[in-house]
């Protein structure tokens, strides 16, 4: 059956593959996108598929209902994801969020859609508890540099769930670990880009602090597979989606290094401010309701995110 599908923020990174994934099914996906970190090259590769129009629009404005017409599901991928980005407008980070999440819910409630929320590992701030769990409430600082991305998620994880119990809207909620793969920009500030494109440009590798912080790292595919999982299922609760395989971003160094080729010079530079220093997501109820998991290896991901940086340096310099 094909489902007519909007997804905000369908020009990011985790956005344009979840689109080209259900392009691929033979859905018909309407991205809606203000390109504000969003690739416009990604929106080129995106309309060789006949199912595929796109929008550019920020959601925090009110979106045509008549110019996105009726819709089956919608999914809200719509915020910077990077520090680096969402930290530049906080305040516009917070609106995205909150502001742009009612909009989009009211779209889904108007149409009878489905909605799912592309939430984070963020909402859990620096934790206590490890693994973390969805019953989780989380360690978050409100008044720090990170707080725009974790109470703005934390809010539109509220809003979802107040549409559900007083308009009934048919809601999902994604709480999205630390995801890589192709597609990410070179200078998007996360780990994984930051350390492959410093070693393909012979450049030292910058780790904040000690390094000994860990993280726990899904490649884009699996990823957008259990996107896919949770719109498709009866949980209305929200679920962690990642791999619980978890490193030290010293680790992480090595292993970029190691799948490279080429050694590693690094430079340590002040810790930032509220980085957790673990994060490893409890993955049970994945595995449980959706009978989902990540499957591809960390340095199998590695090596085709290194492909595919090299084959954008390449041209880069073309």
């Amino acid at each position: 059956m094909i489902v007519r599908i909007l997804v905000a923020g369908g020009a990011g990174f985790i956005g344009a593959t979840l689109c080209e994934h259900l392009l691929l099914r033979g859905h018909t996906v309407v991205c809606v996108d203000s390109l504000q970190t969003g690739s416009a090259l990604a929106i080129d590769q995106l309309r060789k598929f006949e199912g595929f129009s796109f929008i550019k629009q920020d959601i925090v404005q009110i979106l045509d209902i008549g110019a996105v017409g009726t819709l089956d599901q919608v999914y809200n991928l719509a915020c910077p994801a990077s520090p680096k980005h969402y930290q530049k407008d906080p305040i516009k980070t917070i609106e995205t969020n909150v502001i742009g999440t009612r909009n989009l819910l009211d779209l889904a409630l108007q149409n009878g859609a489905r909605f799912l929320l592309a939430s984070t590992s963020e909402i859990y701030g620096s934790p206590e508890r490890k693994p973390q769990r969805e019953d989780y409430w989380g360690n978050v600082n409100t008044t720090g540099p990170r707080a725009c991305y974790d109470e703005g998620k934390r809010c539109a994880e509220a809003l979802v769930t107040a549409y559900r119990s007083q308009h009934q809207t048919d809601t999902r909620i994604a709480r999205i670990f630390n995801t890589y793969g192709p597609g990410m920009q070179r200078d998007d500030g996360r780990v994984i880009s930051n350390f492959v494109t410093c070693l393909l440009d012979k450049k030292p590798i910058e780790i904040y602090g000690d390094g000994k912080q860990t993280r726990s790292f899904c490649y884009v595919d699996d990823m957008v597979g259990g996107l896919i999982a949770l719109m498709a299922s009866d949980c209305t609760t929200p679920v962690n989606l990642g791999s619980d395989h978890e490193v030290s971003i010293m680790e992480l160094a090595c292993i970029v290094g190691r799948v490279i080729g080429k050694s590693v010079e690094i430079t340590h530079c002040p810790a930032l401010i509220d980085d957790p220093r673990e994060r490893r997501p409890d993955l049970d109820k994945c595995r449980r309701v959706l009978g989902w998991q990540a499957i591809t290896s960390l340095e199998l991901g590695l090596r085709k995110t290194a492909a595919f940086f090299a084959k954008t340096q390449q041209a880069h310099v073309v």
